[in-house]
């Protein structure tokens, strides 16, 4: 959507009709010519300084110590797409949910953030039938307008934000906030103000009560003769930050945490904090809590809470095994053994004699290729997480994947049945070989070996990018940051047995041609079982079992 050239319709609030002077009125045009001199005059000389009081007093009262709007209603209302890990998001997250709040205390954005939370991702394409908004995010919606997009967010909500649009943009009849059913929203939606958020945790039908938590003025009065927990305030993610509020307190399926002074209760001790969650056990994990109210007499009572393992801990450790598998695949790539196995015939070919050469020639080629592909890996990342700006992408990803990984195997399982040397995406083509073997021929020293290391990357991409395409895609849901370390783990496994072949050669374990033989002999078995792993992480991902 372009914002540019966008602009606000404003009415005559008093609803009375400008004066005009009809072709009655008694004046002759002299006279008026004069009247008419006059005021332009006036206006000319009032305008510099009504202009300079006004910057003056810009200038001189910041925001933060503007007097209250009076009661604490919220009269614009805002619902906003985002998705942690999106990098335009990391750009406009803090400026509606951070900054724009503070400034504009009538504010509240109901926020849907679709890459983690996935209860949200369908509420997407449900919107863009009601409002055409499309696909994309970060996305904002007031009423009948929206803007996508950082840039044009960053420039153009603010307008909007002065409009006063009262109305919530729902999946349905727009009411005003003070209309509202927050217990009916969909999906999973935390509610921002200027200093405290309401987060869903599950069901709830305490509508008067979530409200009046997010408008009072004063929160203690609303917490009077409450029940309610109170909680080690939690981080609240952000694309490319979080935040952290001062206090809060868990009540019937929401989460409501503030700024400012903390609020007890009169009639409960301070109970101990809970313990530390145990390791997760069949998609579960537990700890010991305390709990007070009229139901323990007002006393801190002990039990066990128990909870769902939230999604990245179970995610953490998917994401882990499936790079496992896909790194395993490229470590027994038959291309890039091959490649090995005639840098160090060059080697001992050149100083048969000098063994360690082995050893210094194999480690130099061995870290060469390690860092080469730590590089293609983020690039890959980054380029994932540049096509995932379109959402619409971003929720087919998965699946996607997973489509490739199943046609990687099927070719891998092919050339088990019937191979050819120089598959399509599973070796090496024919036409580069012979230079990929003059160029390691000249190879005659560990230095070379590095140099050379980094430069036949290039040609061992064609057979071994497959999985770590997958591999990237899987990771660009993180922080670009966050992918290092699971990058280096994937390419440790895929260097792995360069290592091993080299410390082998080198100790008189076997020798270079031994692990030749041995790799052609066995090739055919090499594509069967890239191809069983890929074949069926591949269903996996597209079926939603892993």
């Amino acid at each position: 959507m372009m914002f540019e050239g966008y602009r606000s319709r404003k009415e005559n609030p008093s609803g009375t009709k400008k004066a005009s002077i009809s072709p009655g009125m008694p004046c002759s045009s002299s006279a008026y010519a004069r009247t008419l001199a006059f005021l332009l005059f006036t206006f000319l000389v009032a305008l510099p300084a009504a202009a300079a009081e006004a910057n003056e007093t810009s200038e001189t009262v910041p925001v933060s110590e503007t007097p209250p709007l009076g009661p604490a209603t919220k009269d614009v209302c805002a619902v906003y797409f985002t998705g942690v890990g999106c990098p335009h998001c990391a750009r406009s997250d803090p400026v509606i949910l951070q900054d724009y709040l503070k400034e504009y205390p009538q504010l509240v954005v109901i926020e849907y953030e679709i890459y983690q939370q996935q209860e949200n991702a369908p509420l997407l394409p449900q919107y863009d039938s009601l409002y055409s908004t499309g696909f994309g995010i970060p996305l904002i919606i007031f009423e009948n307008d929206h803007i996508v997009g950082d840039t044009s967010i960053i420039k153009g909500a603010q307008e909007l934000i002065e409009k006063d649009h009262s109305r919530c943009a729902l999946l349905g009849k727009q009411v005003d906030f003070g209309s509202l059913d927050i217990s009916s929203l969909p999906g999973k939606p935390k509610l921002w103000t200027d200093d405290r958020i309401l987060i869903r945790t599950d069901e709830s039908s305490h509508n008067t009560l979530l409200k009046a938590l997010l408008t009072a003025e004063n929160i203690s009065s609303v917490f009077h003769n409450l029940d309610y927990k109170v909680e080690e305030p939690r981080t609240v993610p952000l694309s490319g930050s979080s935040v952290l509020f001062d206090n809060a307190i868990q009540l019937d399926g929401w989460l409501f945490q503030w700024n400012g002074e903390a609020v007890g209760t009169s009639r409960c001790p301070s109970c101990p904090s809970p313990t530390g969650w145990e390791i997760c056990e069949n998609g579960t994990k537990k700890r010991t809590n305390y709990k007070c109210g009229a139901d323990t007499d007002y006393q801190c009572v002990p039990y066990i809470e128990i909870e769902q393992c939230k999604e990245e801990d179970v995610e953490t450790k998917l994401t882990l095994a499936k790079l496992i598998s896909l790194a395993a695949v490229d470590a027994i790539n038959p291309c890039a053994l091959a490649v090995l196995t005639l840098m160090l015939i060059a080697i001992l070919t050149y100083n048969p004699k000098k063994k360690r050469n082995i050893l210094l020639a194999g480690l130099a080629f061995t870290v060469s290729v390690f860092i080469m592909y730590m590089f293609y890996g983020l690039v890959i990342i980054k380029f994932f997480q540049l096509v995932q700006i379109l959402t619409s992408v971003r929720i087919w990803m998965y699946k996607i994947l997973g489509i490739v990984a199943i046609l990687l195997g099927a070719l891998n399982v092919k050339d088990f049945v019937k191979y050819k040397p120089g598959g399509v995406c599973t070796e090496m083509p024919i036409s580069m070989r012979p230079k990929v073997k003059n160029i390691i021929s000249g190879i005659t020293s560990p230095k070379g070996a590095f140099v050379v290391g980094l430069f036949v990357t290039v040609f061992l991409l064609p057979c071994t990018i497959g999985p770590y395409v997958i591999a990237g895609g899987i990771l660009s849901a993180y922080e670009l940051i966050q992918t290092i370390p699971p990058l280096m783990l994937y390419n440790l496994i895929f260097v792995l047995p360069m290592f091993a072949i080299t410390l082998m050669v080198y100790a008189g374990f076997a020798k270079v041609e031994d692990v030749s033989g041995w790799k052609e002999k066995n090739i055919r078995y090499l594509h069967l079982i890239a191809g069983v792993i890929m074949f069926g992480l591949g269903l996996a991902m597209l079926f939603g079992w892993v």
